[in-house]
C-alpha cells in the first residue's frame, strides 16, 4: 500500500527572492565544481549551499560542508527567506522542454511518501546505489533534519486519474511559482491544498506500485535515517510530527509526546510521482567515462572486445563534425523493431555500443548474432536483466576487460557518469578519462519490468528527462 499524505511544505519567500531561477540548481548528483561554483555565486541563497555546499579545506568535525548547510539553513528560517506553507498541501508540478525538436509537458506531484523497505514490495528500486553517496547524503540529513529535494518516483495511472483531479482544482488559477531555468525549461506549481482533491488523489494512490526513478540514493538514506532515530529513541525536541491529513507541529521531546494518530515526519520521505503512462515522460542514455586504469592498452582492449563483438572503427574528423552521424549510427542499429518488442537493429544486432579511446578513434561495439547470452551473464540473473544494454556493458567489458566490479566499482573511483556526449570526448582528449563508452536509453517498460521482479540494474542505467528541479518545496522532518 502506498501511503501519500500533504506537507507543509518550506518555500522561498516571493518578497525575499525576486527570481527562483536565481536559487534553484538540478539536482545535487549531477552537479560539478564549476556548475557548483557558478550556483554559489549567483545568489546567496542558492539552495546549493544547503543541498551541496562545499568542501573547504579546513573541514573538520565541527565545521564542515554539512555543519554550513545546517547554519545557513536556521538563518534562512529565521530571516524569512523559506517560510512555511500555511495549509498542508499537495503540490502539481509541470515541466515544460523542449526534446527531439518537439515541446513536451511532464505532470507529477509532490507529496510526503511513507517509507517502506524494499522487500515489501510497494516501492521498488531499480539501480543499485553506493555506500559513500549513501554516507554523505545522511550527513547531510543528520545536520539538517530535512529533505532539500524529491526522490523521482513513477506510478501506472492510465486514466490518469491522479493528475487528473489536482488540475480539476487548479484549473483556472495561475501557479504560485513559474519561471523558465537557464536550460530553457519552464517550471510551474500549483499549491493544492484541496481537502477533498487531496482525498482522492490518496485513495488511488493507495493500491500503486511505485517505482524509483531517481533518487535512489536519497530513498535508501532516508530509510537507514528513519532506522537510526528509531533505534535512539524517537522523535526529540523540534522534530516534525505529521498526521495523514499533513497538519504537523514541532515535538516537545520524547515518544510519549506524540498524539495518538501522529508519527514522526522522519517516517516519511518528500517525493515526486510521476504517471508512467505521462506523455512527457522521457529516458535518455547515461554514458560511462573511465579513468585510473593501470598499463591500459587500448589495442589489446579492442582485441579483446572483439571476441564477442564485432568492431566497426571511424575516425572522427578533428573538428567531430562527424561524431552526430556515429550517435545516429549507434541509435539505428539499436532500435529496430523486435516481435518480443525490446530493441533490436535491423541487421538483426540487439546490442550495440559506441567506444571512444583518445586520438579520434572512434568504435561501434556489436554484439555478435551466435552469442548465448543465458551462458555468458550472470545465471542468477533475470533473463531480462540479461538482456539490457546496460548489463552487457557493464558484465562483458567494463567488468571482464577492465576489471572494475566488486570493491573497485563500490568505491567510485573508476567509473564517471554523463549525459554531455560531445563533452565526454572532450575530457578523454584532455586526458582526464581514458575511455568513454555510449549507450542507447533503456526503456521505461524495461525498468518497470526489471523492479517488478525485485531486481536491479547496474547505477546509473537510466536518465530520466528532465531532471527534477531543486529548491522549488522542501520538507522539515
Amino acid at each position: 500500500m502506498a501511503v501519500i499524505i500533504p506537507i507543509r511544505g518550506l518555500r522561498y519567500n516571493p518578497r525575499k527572492i525576486e527570481n527562483m531561477a536565481d536559487v534553484v540548481t538540478p539536482p545535487y548528483d549531477v552537479i560539478d565544481a564549476a556548475a557548483q561554483e557558478r550556483y554559489y555565486k549567483r545568489n546567496p541563497y542558492n539552495i546549493i549551499r544547503l543541498e551541496y555546499s562545499k568542501i573547504l579545506s579546513g573541514d573538520n568535525e565541527k565545521n564542515n560542508r554539512y555543519t554550513r548547510a545546517a547554519n545557513d539553513y536556521r538563518d534562512w528560517l529565521r530571516e524569512n527567506i523559506l517560510i512555511r506553507e500555511p495549509e498542508p498541501a499537495i503540490y502539481l508540478y509541470e515541466q515544460e522542454f523542449l526534446a527531439g525538436g518537439e515541446n513536451k509537458v511532464r505532470s507529477g506531484i509532490t507529496c510526503g511518501f511513507r517509507l517502506e523497505t524494499y522487500e515489501k514490495g510497494n516501492v521498488l528500486p531499480h539501480e543499485e546505489t553506493i555506500p559513500k553517496h549513501k554516507a554523505d547524503r545522511l550527513k547531510l540529513m543528520r545536520a539538517c533534519r530535512t529533505n532539500f529535494s524529491p526522490v523521482f518516483s513513477l506510478y501506472t495511472d492510465r486514466e490518469n486519474r491522479i493528475v487528473g483531479a489536482l488540475k480539476n482544482v487548479a484549473k483556472g488559477t495561475p501557479p504560485d511559482i513559474n519561471f523558465t531555468d537557464d536550460s530553457g525549461e519552464s517550471h510551474r506549481m500549483w499549491v493544492v491544498t484541496d481537502p477533498g482533491a487531496i482525498g482522492e488523489v490518496q485513495r488511488i494512490m493507495a493500491d500503486k506500485r511505485i517505482f524509483i526513478a531517481d533518487g535512489h540514493h536519497r530513498y535508501e538514506t532516508a530509510l537507514n535515517y528513519k532506522r537510526e532515530r528509531e533505534t535512539s529513541g524517537g522523535a526529540d525536541r523540534g522534530d516534525t510530527i505529521i498526521n495523514a491529513a499533513g497538519s504537523c507541529f514541532s515535538a516537545p521531546g520524547g515518544a510519549a509526546s506524540t498524539p495518538t494518530g501522529f508519527e514522526p515526519a522522519y517516517n516519511y520521505v518528500m517525493m515526486t510521482l510521476v504517471n508512467i503512462y505521462d506523455p512527457g515522460l522521457i529516458v535518455l542514455p547515461t554514458h560511462r567515462l573511465i579513468k585510473n586504469i593501470k598499463s591500459l592498452n587500448t589495442d589489446c582492449l579492442i582485441d579483446q572486445i572483439k571476441e564477442n563483438f564485432a568492431v566497426d572503427e571511424y575516425d572522427l574528423q578533428p573538428d567531430k563534425k562527424n561524431f552526430p552521424q556515429l550517435l545516429n549510427m549507434l541509435e539505428g542499429r539499436g532500435f529496430g523493431e523486435h516481435p518480443g518488442g525490446k530493441p533490436q537493429n535491423k541487421d538483426g544486432h540487439r546490442h550495440v555500443f559506441g567506444l571512444y579511446t583518445g586520438n579520434n578513434r572512434f568504435y561501434l561495439l556489436t554484439l555478435k548474432d551466435d552469442l548465448d547470452l543465458a551462458q555468458m551473464m550472470p545465471a542468477e540473473k533475470s533473463p531480462a536483466w540479461q538482456e539490457l544494454d546496460v548489463s552487457i556493458l557493464h558484465t562483458l567489458v567494463i567488468e571482464k576487460y577492465l576489471g572494475i566490479c566488486g570493491e573497485l566499482r563500490a568505491k567510485a573511483d573508476h567509473i564517471t557518469y554523463t549525459r554531455e556526449e560531445e563533452g565526454a570526448l572532450d575530457a578523454v582528449d584532455r586526458g582526464e578519462y581514458q575511455l568513454a563508452f555510449f549507450l542507447n536509453p533503456t526503456l521505461v517498460d524495461e525498468v518497470t519490468a526489471i523492479a517488478g521482479q525485485g531486481e536491479k540494474m547496474p547505477q546509473k542505467s537510466t536518465f530520466f528527462y528532465p531532471k527534477l528541479i531543486t529548491g522549488l518545496v522542501i520538507n522539515q522532518l
